[in-house]
């Protein structure tokens, strides 16, 4: 009830070490210190995928349980999650309520818009452990990963060469 209450009067009794941010909550303290440290205690049993909160973990073993109960009447597409049957709603409406305040580009998803904002940015936060070069998206040093697979194994020697 307390908890609660403190929803009501905006009092904030907890902060966190990282930035000072404070919370009515201590849970929020402790989501918040996984965003910046990228800790993720809560793995998947299933397929080992981690994430930082435990509701996470949560939808994720509802995506293996192959229930989908959420489905939508237009293309008769099947969702496990209410919010993945929302997200695809977006896709038939045309609605692009997120738009870049750079260049105006819209876009349905807000994920989508912060992707984007990398290109103005310039900021490329995934690298290829293996060659050290630079992706914007996680998805593109995936599918750089895949080029590496398929090279002949190198000698220990070749590849320190490559890194001079």
């Amino acid at each position: 009830m307390n908890q609660h209450y403190l929803t009501h009067t905006k009092e904030k009794l907890h902060s966190s070490e990282v930035r000072g941010k404070a919370f009515s909550k201590r849970n929020s303290v402790n989501r918040h210190h996984f965003i910046h440290t990228k800790e993720k205690p809560h793995s998947c049993e299933v397929c080992g995928k981690a994430f930082s909160q435990r509701n996470n973990l949560n939808l994720r073993y509802l995506t293996h349980a192959k229930e989908k109960p959420h489905s939508f009447e237009v293309c008769g597409k099947v969702f496990s999650r209410k919010s993945s049957l929302n997200l695809h709603y977006l896709i038939h409406s045309k609605e692009k309520p997120h738009s870049c305040e750079v260049c105006g580009k819209a876009f349905s998803r807000k994920s989508s818009l912060n992707l984007h904002y990398l290109i103005h940015t310039k900021e490329k936060p995934h690298y290829c452990e293996v060659c050290g070069k630079a992706f914007s998206r996680k998805d593109n040093l995936n599918v750089h990963y895949r080029k590496h697979r398929k090279e002949k194994p190198q000698s220990g020697e070749a590849l320190v060469k490559r890194f001079q």
